[in-house]
């Protein structure tokens, strides 16, 4: 990010293999998402260029059953699910809440309040499991000043904590959990074609421009 180059990481398991401990941490135990954010301050703090600023901003949203959900706003007041949008610049969730934010502590309670309105559900292998994709966007954008004009470089961190593979004999899934696990292993599916598909133009066993299958999940579309 500091360099203005987009970057993702995805925490992938089976179910209870602890994903979501490794991203957000527990108590004391911080994870990765509030190491990551605890760092980019510090750097912010130690800037010295007095003709460089900062602009960061934090959004935290969920992919459950293919449908996205703000998790920055409690889900009786919200108003239906969100879109993915794409102009010639970039690609975006409509509607989705991007807060400002000038401090680690305001990146932790916003974290807080997303982790409280997570879709989770308990079945045979996990009490507490993810039923949704939580995906944690955090976007800095670098000002600079010089002879009176300015310039902007804009980089995002996507830390996607990815719901857990589940084998249906094993999690004892019927009725909604089966439904929901199904839309999580076809979501992974997507998600695991799309890599591979970038993986063949990085080595060039597929040219450059080959059709990446992006819209196949909401998760790989957002992510795009």
């Amino acid at each position: 990010m500091w360099k203005g180059i987009n970057s993702c990481a995805f925490a992938y398991g089976q179910t209870g293999s602890g994903k979501s401990y490794s991203f957000f941490g527990y108590g004391a135990n911080k994870g990765i998402v509030p190491m990551a954010a605890e760092k980019m301050f510090q750097r912010v703090s130690e800037n010295t260029d007095t003709t460089l600023s900062f602009q960061i901003t934090f959004q935290m949203v969920e992919i459950y059953m293919e449908k996205i959900n703000d998790l920055l706003v409690e889900p009786a007041k919200r108003k239906g699910n969100l879109e993915v949008k794409q102009n010639k610049d970039q690609i975006w969730v409509d509607g989705a809440r991007k807060e400002p934010v000038t401090t680690y502590d305001q990146i932790n309670k916003y974290m807080s309040m997303g982790d409280k309105n997570r879709s989770i559900a308990s079945t045979a292998m996990n009490a507490t499991s993810s039923r949704a994709h939580t995906i944690v966007t955090i976007e800095m954008v670098k000002v600079t000043k010089s002879g009176g004009k300015e310039s902007k470089t804009n980089s995002i961190l996507n830390l996607v904590d990815l719901a857990g593979s589940e084998k249906q004999d094993q999690a004892q899934t019927a009725g909604d959990r089966l439904k929901e696990g199904n839309a999580i292993n076809m979501s992974l599916t997507a998600l695991g074609n799309v890599i591979s598909a970038l993986a063949d133009i990085s080595t060039g066993k597929s040219k450059a421009g080959s059709h990446i299958p992006y819209r196949d999940s909401s998760l790989t579309r957002m992510l795009q």
